[in-house]
C-alpha cells in the first residue's frame, strides 16, 4: 500500500495543477464534451454517428462538442459542434441504480475525423486488474466566474481488484460489469468535475465512469461501467438506429 501511495505522489502533479496556456494537442482526440442547460457531461467518440457517455447523464437542449481543451474559451479553433437525433439509455438502467449506466448519442450528422477527432477502440475483453489506464475530464476553476469547467485534466491511475474496491465502497455492489479505477480509498475530499469521465488503457475505451466518492483527478477511486460487458447492446443499438 505504501509504494502505491508514493508512486502516485509521484504522478499526480497534472492533477492537481490548472493550465491556463491551452495549446493543440491536449484534447485526447476521442473526448467530447456534452454542453446542456444543465450540468455537462463526459463523453467518447466511438463511430462517426455516435457518442457513449452515462446514462445517469441529464442532458437538456444538448450540444455535442468536438476537439475542444476549453469549453469556456469560445474562440477556441479545430473545435466540432453538432447536435443530436437520439439519446438512447440502456433499457436496464434506473436512476436509484449504479448499474446499467450507459447511455449511447446518435449525432444528427457524420464527425468530420482529422488530428483533433478519432475514434477510440473498443475493447474485445475486460480489463485486467493493474492494467494502467488514463482518465480525463474538466475540472472547474474555482476562482472563475465562467459557467463552463476550462481545466481539461488527465491522470494515469491502475485498475484495482472487485474485493479492494467493494472494501472502499461498502454501501454499493461491486457487479461483474463493473471495474475500479485509482487508489484504494482514503482520505475523499470534494471537488468540481465533469461527470461520466471515459477510463482509456493502452489505447482502448474500457469504462464511462458511474460513480465515485471524491476527486477522480486526484486518483480517488472510481467505479466504472465495463464496457466490454455492453457489447452486444452497442453493438446492436447502432445496427439497428
Amino acid at each position: 500500500m505504501k509504494l502505491i501511495f508514493v508512486w502516485a505522489l509521484l504522478h499526480l502533479s497534472g492533477a492537481f495543477a490548472y493550465n491556463p496556456d491551452y495549446t493543440n494537442g491536449i484534447t485526447p482526440s476521442y473526448l467530447v464534451y456534452l454542453k446542456s442547460d444543465y450540468l455537462p457531461c463526459t463523453g467518447a467518440l466511438i463511430h462517426p454517428l455516435w457518442v457513449i457517455t452515462a446514462a445517469h447523464c441529464n442532458l437538456p437542449r444538448l450540444q455535442v462538442v468536438l476537439g475542444i481543451t476549453n469549453p469556456s474559451d469560445q474562440k477556441e479553433r479545430n473545435v466540432q459542434v453538432v447536435g443530436y437525433e437520439k439519446i438512447i439509455h440502456h433499457p436496464y438502467f434506473s436512476i436509484s441504480s449504479i448499474q446499467y449506466d450507459l447511455m449511447l448519442i446518435k449525432l444528427k450528422r457524420v464527425i468530420e475525423l482529422n488530428n483533433y477527432v478519432k475514434l477510440v477502440k473498443l475493447p474485445n475483453q475486460p480489463v485486467p486488474v493493474n492494467t494502467m489506464c488514463m482518465v480525463t475530464t474538466w475540472g472547474y476553476n474555482l476562482c472563475d466566474i465562467s459557467k463552463e469547467p476550462d481545466s481539461l485534466q488527465n491522470v494515469n491511475i491502475s485498475v484495482i481488484s472487485g474485493k479492494d474496491c467493494q472494501e472502499g465502497y461498502k454501501t454499493q455492489n461491486i457487479k461483474q460489469t463493473m471495474f475500479c479505477v485509482g487508489i484504494v480509498p482514503g482520505r475523499r475530499l470534494p471537488c468540481r468535475e465533469v461527470s461520466a469521465a471515459p477510463a482509456v488503457c493502452n489505447g482502448v475505451l474500457y469504462g464511462i465512469l458511474s460513480f465515485a466518492d471524491g476527486c477522480i483527478l486526484r486518483a480517488d477511486v472510481g467505479i466504472y461501467a465495463s464496457i466490454f460487458h455492453y457489447m452486444s447492446w452497442i453493438q446492436n443499438t447502432i445496427q439497428n438506429n
